[in-house]
């Protein structure tokens, strides 16, 4: 159990907190496990569809076996074994608060918490939000989570707008963005660095690899001396290879692959200016608040990105980076060029985009936001707990 930063004991410290996510937290995930290892509660985490505690099912072999039966014999729905699990488990372990990662998980535990009368936070995070087809799908699902809920996280303004134009009550919802571990990201020198654009992220439609890869050959055409470095996988890292070849800047660009936080912490530390160019993607895919741009001001470097979901929250367009329309590629040449052309501009912005992220976005300050709003639906929660 963690005290936060000027946090004396209250009357929800040890209170035990279940944090739920869809599958274990990837190594880019550490938003989720933050939750796990910071807030001052008692914390265990549950993932995977059917319900795993440090890698082992909750339900034994022979109650899966005869919830198996149950479903050949009288049909029973899958979500029976599913919330069978979910109810031994909140049991077993006293849980008084769940904390559901993304819309689809605070779905599924939704019987489970109003069968034990145990609130339920819901802690959107960004493509669950957004993408059509979950949000067709979701449509009633979602609508009965949002009037049970106690509580909903949205990470950016634009998410806490679109949540409430779905249905979600105004007063249930809450704007906490995520935070990162500023002392992780630190010592970026654009002054000096050479002209080296640094993009993080998977390859996908929403991150638009492409339009970033377009935009650095605009910029290579006026600075044949400037350089991209591209850290991260997905399937669209062939195209943007062939679009590479395609442009003659095999020399100039440099795709790095999947890389841990240390090697990534490194390169920012190495680089002059950070780019991103998210757009919405065709599905409606949208970003939360992209983490990459959070670490990449806390290591003290300039963002050139777009006006889409969470990044005008993180970003103050000429004062810690250049914001660009979604799609605009001449535009964020513009700004790069600018950050190639002016390092001592470069340090600026990058400083000043230091000092927001310490002040606004640092994991310290999420955790607190999450942990008033637990408080909160803790406070207004009526009735006590009920045993399976």
């Amino acid at each position: 159990m963690n005290l936060l930063p000027g946090q004396s004991l209250g009357s929800h410290i040890g209170e035990v907190v279940c944090v739920v996510a869809p599958y274990e937290p990837s190594i880019s995930e550490t938003f989720i496990r933050a939750h796990v290892d910071r807030l001052p509660a008692r914390t265990f985490l549950i993932h995977g569809w059917r319900p795993r505690i440090h890698n082992s099912t909750v339900l034994s072999s022979s109650q899966v076996v005869l919830h198996k039966i149950r479903r050949l014999v009288l049909g029973e729905d899958l979500s029976v074994e599913v919330t069978s699990a979910y109810v031994k488990a909140f049991t077993k372990n006293g849980v008084d608060v769940v904390l559901a990662e993304y819309g689809e998980t605070g779905v599924q535990v939704l019987k489970s918490c109003r069968q034990l009368n145990i609130p339920l936070i819901v802690h959107f995070h960004g493509y669950d939000a957004s993408v059509y087809s979950i949000l067709e799908a979701q449509r009633e699902p979602y609508a009965a989570m949002f009037r049970e809920a106690a509580g909903i996280i949205a990470v950016s303004r634009a998410m806490e707008r679109k949540l409430v134009s779905l249905g979600a009550p105004a007063e249930k919802v809450h704007y906490n963005p995520c935070g990162i571990d500023c002392g992780k990201f630190a010592g970026a020198t654009p002054a000096t660095a050479p002209p080296l654009f640094l993009a993080v992220g998977r390859f996908v439609e929403k991150k638009a690899p492409k339009i970033t890869i377009r935009a650095f050959n605009l910029v290579y055409k006026t600075n044949p001396d400037v350089r991209l470095r591209m850290i991260g996988e997905g399937p669209l890292l062939n195209e943007c290879e062939t679009l590479v070849r395609e442009l003659g800047l095999e020399h100039a660009v440099t795709f790095l692959g999947g890389q841990s936080p240390e090697f990534v912490q490194e390169e920012m530390r190495k680089a002059r200016c950070f780019v991103q160019h998210s757009i919405e993607a065709p599905s409606g895919d949208c970003e939360g608040t992209p983490v990459g741009i959070l670490e990449a001001g806390a290591s003290g470097l300039p963002v050139v990105s777009t006006r889409h979901a969470g990044i005008p929250d993180v970003v103050i367009e000429g004062e810690t980076g250049f914001l660009v329309d979604e799609g605009d590629v001449e535009g964020m040449a513009k700004h790069m060029l600018q950050m190639a052309q002016d390092p001592a501009l470069a340090a600026k912005i990058g400083q000043a985009a230091r000092k927001r992220i310490e002040d606004h976005f640092s994991i310290e300050r999420s955790i607190s936001g999450l942990w008033r709003v637990i408080e909160s639906c803790l406070d207004g929660h009526s009735g006590t707990r009920r045993d399976s």
